[in-house]
């Protein structure tokens, strides 16, 4: 009779498949299961979600386990933001020190490569094509259906991990029925839509391949990622409607056309026939999850299932990877003593979490307006030199949250703290781009020296 662990996954997304072969690492055996067909068996082509950018948090997962490798193959580093302005200007604002970057990844392909390197796993078995119906957190009692025959089936598990995504059925069943679950689904009042900008007829790219790309519009922008075939997944941001510009205000193909011409001139001579392109891609909404608690019993959240999140700082597959090294952290800690691991890693993980949800927002603000604000400019500028005078000493908020795995609690209250100050002296001083560095350094040394000695 076999003694072998075992735990259940529900959801082989990102999280689920990674989660799946830190499990087996340890010496489990998983079985994954998820409502979607195999995607090892679905031709991919670029575009079919947003890209993700891949940094720290998500690399140091990876690396854990040695297949962060497998993944930079696939991935193409971005050392800046390149800002279209426009009357189309083009400035360049880099994200951190020299050659720090992070790294646009198409959604379906890491996910494949990430199911092709579980499924190779002997200790892990891949199901597909099946529904959660009914999942109890006190006795790990779970139901399936299949979605190809109906068939229902009914198991039982020893542990069971939901990484189901935003709208989880494991999370709907198991908790969101327990007394004293608090839950929240907020929608913002923008969506998005995508739209593919295709190579050059060469296979070249139309714009610098090794940067994130953003058309900042105020209250609205256009962001572009790049592909290794030539092509940029971009995402349209925008409101659904209550704006002079807003989704629901484009019904016809000429209205779309005259909206690109209008706000995005630059963008529509690339892309002449973006109205044509226009309905390939849904448009969609944008919302935060937030519940407590993340475990119960045999069963803990995980990923977008305990924390969705609006894309704007790149972090919601970051923050579920750091989910997984977290739980395998406080397996080695606790000897695998799951209510101590469940508690700690909810305790743990709230709080920073909620942080990154905040930070989302925030950077929305920044990418769609304030990186043409000549304040929020000098800022970065100020940011930039404090961190290359004092490397060990000064670290501004994107580098905190990007390139670091400092806690998102403490990089958001840190890296707030440090932008009011560099604001203060920016105002106090009258700064602008003329000043020159000398004046700027004088004035670092004056208000940070005490800070960064």
């Amino acid at each position: 009779m076999s003694t072998q662990k075992t735990a259940t996954i529900i959801g082989s997304g990102l999280v689920g498949s990674l989660w799946a072969v830190y499990l087996a690492k340890a010496g489990y055996k998983v079985s994954t299961y998820d409502r979607r067909s195999d995607l090892r068996n679905v031709a991919l082509s670029a575009g079919k979600s947003i890209n993700l950018a891949t940094s720290f948090r998500g690399w140091k997962a990876l690396d854990k386990l040695g297949i962060g490798d497998a993944i930079r193959e696939i991935a193409i580093p971005m050392y800046s933001r390149t800002i279209h302005a426009l009357d189309g200007t083009i400035s360049a604002l880099p994200y951190g020190k020299e050659n720090q970057a992070i790294y646009s990844v198409s959604r379906g392909e890491i996910n494949a490569k990430l199911l092709e390197i579980a499924g190779k796993n002997e200790n892990v078995d891949l199901h597909f094509d099946v529904d959660c119906t009914f999942a109890d957190t006190k006795t790990g009692k779970f139901s399936l259906k299949n979605n190809k025959t109906g068939e229902e089936t009914h198991h039982q598990t020893d542990l069971l991990f939901a990484t189901d995504g935003a709208f989880s059925a494991v999370r709907y069943s198991g908790f969101q029925k327990l007394d004293r679950f608090s839950y929240s689904q907020n929608y913002i009042e923008d969506g998005y839509r995508e739209i593919l900008l295709p190579a050059n007829e060469d296979g070249s790219h139309k714009l610098e391949k090794n940067s994130l790309h953003i058309w900042p519009r105020g209250r609205f922008m256009l962001i572009a990622l790049p592909n290794f075939d030539g092509s940029f997944t971009c995402t349209l941001f925008m409101p659904f409607d209550n704006h002079e510009y807003c989704f629901n205000k484009l019904t016809d193909r000429t209205k779309v056309e005259n909206f690109f011409k209008e706000v995005f001139p630059d963008f529509y001579d690339m892309m002449p026939n973006v109205a044509d392109r226009w309905e390939e891609h849904p448009l969609s909404a944008l919302a935060l999850i937030r519940c407590y608690p993340w475990t119960n019993g045999k069963m803990a959240l995980m990923g977008d299932a305990a924390h969705a999140t609006v894309p704007f700082y790149g972090q919601g597959m970051n923050c579920g990877f750091e989910d997984c090294t977290v739980m395998y952290d406080l397996m080695q800690e606790h000897n695998e003593n799951w209510p101590v691991i469940f508690k700690e890693y909810e305790k743990s993980r709230k709080p920073n979490c909620d942080a990154m949800q905040d930070l989302s927002l925030q950077n929305y603000l920044v990418m769609r307006d304030k990186v043409t604000d000549p304040t929020f400019k000098m800022i970065h500028k100020i940011e930039h030199r404090l961190s290359n005078l004092f490397p060990d000493s000064y670290i501004p908020l994107y580098s905190m949250v990007s390139f670091s795995n400092i806690e998102y609690k403490h990089a958001l209250q840190k890296g707030n703290e440090q932008q009011d100050v560099i604001k203060g002296i920016i105002e106090e001083h009258n700064l602008n781009e003329e000043t020159p560095f000398e004046k700027l350094d004088e004035l670092i040394y004056q208000y940070f020296k005490h800070e960064l000695a």
